[in-house]
């Protein structure tokens, strides 16, 4: 499978390089050259996960299926509690829990395997240097990358995290994670600022330079990456096939998903399964109040010129969703229409751009509806779940509410509930006097035991923390990575 270049479809990689890069050097994403749906997806109900990931995956990454059996076995291993992804059904509508690795997040999934992909590829190019992965963070990719590249040999991993832009949870994840090999620093912006100032770095012929002195090579593991991202899309047609097999659809029917989003990776991996065949009828893009996305699908302008405002999902705090560029392309497979659009993004702020979103709904939720959602939610299921699973619930009823469409639907569920005590116990007026008894008041609430990775949190030391000013990335990296 050969990748292209949003920005010139006639920059073409193999997927090893694709991998390595990170960013294609025009600055664009790189995506699939083409998708070819799964022959007969159905003759897959009742596939172990890892059976059908290494299936899927080979598709796309071709070039490295010599490796690809060991890389999902390593990376999906006893890390993941019972299994990589739970399918909680309700009846009227199901939750797709991703959250059970070790950072609690949906970001565990991609992460666990990138490192592993990544591997296979430096063997395949025949690289000698180091790397140095870069990552901007809002909230969750940090901790799932600075774990998954642990005391691996050959790679650095450097993490950015806004300043007050994380929970309590996420920021502790962070700053107490181990590792000879990680570096955490704290910017002082927004996950925007972080973003672009990494996003530029990737197309600095200086930093490069630098980084070459030290025989290192650059990537990323946000999803930028499309190692990142097409592991993703594995647990769309898992899930597909597991609401097939658990008599929840009929062979032939639809299925819809409600994905929380902010940088839009989640959504378009499900985008990409449809393409792969999984007959979606409505991908429904949830946001919270930073809501770019909502007023994009319904008015076809992307406008970031807003304040960022600072919710209860920081995770999804975003004005610049990147990953929207691969949708971009793939609607108007125009790569200099794209290149053009993005530009103007970075200069003005803003584009329009007419193209067709029949397949996706968008609406977003205020902070006071996403506790109506976590209360709602509780009082009907006995359920508890995080403010980014909320945000999705509420902007669902909300579809269903215009719609009346009985569409089978499956709430992508992102996070652990114990990322987010605080701000949970709060949708129910329960005071709690620190973090620790937030999450003890959590357990009691819920019924659940407290996750031993949340425990630990409280009894380490911060190990480390760099703090950076904004514009200031460069300056900061090259004089800590050694």
């Amino acid at each position: 499978m050969d990748y292209i270049s949003t920005r010139d479809k006639n920059n073409t990689v193999n997927s090893a390089k694709a991998i390595i890069q990170g960013i294609a050097k025009d600055g664009g994403l790189f995506v699939p050259k083409e998708f070819k749906p799964l022959d007969n997806i159905v003759s897959f109900i009742g596939m172990p996960y890892n059976e059908l990931c290494k299936h899927i995956l080979s598709c796309f990454f071709d070039d490295l299926k010599y490796g690809l059996d060991e890389a999902v076995s390593r990376a999906y291993d006893e890390k993941f509690i019972d299994g990589v992804v739970r399918l909680k059904d309700f009846g009227d509508v199901s939750f797709l829990e991703l959250y059970h690795g070790v950072s609690l997040s949906f970001k565990d999934i991609a992460l666990s395997l990138l490192p592993q992909l990544l591997q296979l590829s430096i063997v395949k190019e025949n690289i000698k240097e180091n790397f140095l992965i870069l990552t901007a963070t809002s909230g969750d990719t940090g901790k799932a990358a600075l774990e998954g590249f642990k005391n691996l040999d050959r790679f650095k991993v450097a993490v950015f995290f806004p300043n007050d832009g994380v929970s309590f949870i996420q920021e502790r994840q962070m700053i107490t994670q181990e590792g000879n090999n990680t570096y955490v620093f704290r910017l002082l912006g927004n996950f925007d600022d972080a973003q672009s100032e990494v996003k530029d770095l990737f197309s600095d012929t200086e930093f490069f330079k630098e980084l070459e002195k030290r025989e290192l090579k650059l990537t990323s593991a946000n999803s930028i990456n499309i190692a990142r991202l097409l592991p993703q899309v594995v647990y769309y047609v898992y899930t597909y096939l597991e609401a097939l097999k658990m008599g929840r659809i009929s062979l032939g029917d639809c299925i819809n998903f409600c994905v929380p989003t902010g940088n839009f990776g989640n959504i378009l991996a499900a985008y990409y399964a449809y393409k792969l065949g999984v007959p979606i009828n409505k991908l429904i893009v949830a946001s919270n109040e930073n809501n770019v996305l909502t007023y994009f699908f319904k008015t076809k302008n992307y406008n970031s010129n807003r304040n960022l405002i600072k919710t209860s999902s920081p995770s999804m705090d975003i004005l610049v969703s990147s990953n929207l560029e691969r949708l971009l392309f793939d609607l108007t497979k125009d790569d200099e229409l794209v290149k053009n659009k993005m530009k103007e993004l970075k200069e003005q702020g803003y584009y329009n751009i007419d193209i067709g979103t029949d397949l996706f709904y968008a609406d977003y939720m205020k902070q006071e509806e996403v506790e109506r959602s976590i209360r709602f939610v509780f009082d009907k299921y006995n359920y508890i779940i995080d403010p980014h699973t909320a945000v999705a619930y509420g902007v669902y009823q909300k579809y269903l509410t215009e719609t009346k469409d009985p569409t089978h639907t499956v709430i992508v569920s992102t996070a652990s509930p114990y990322k987010f005590p605080k701000e949970i116990l709060k949708a129910f007026n329960i005071s709690t006097t620190d973090e620790l008894d937030s999450v003890n008041k959590l357990s009691i609430l819920s019924g659940t035991e407290i996750p031993t990775q949340i425990l630990n949190l409280f009894k380490q030391d911060k190990t480390r923390e760099i703090v950076v000013e904004k514009g200031k990335m460069k300056e900061k990296l090259l004089n800590t990575i050694k």
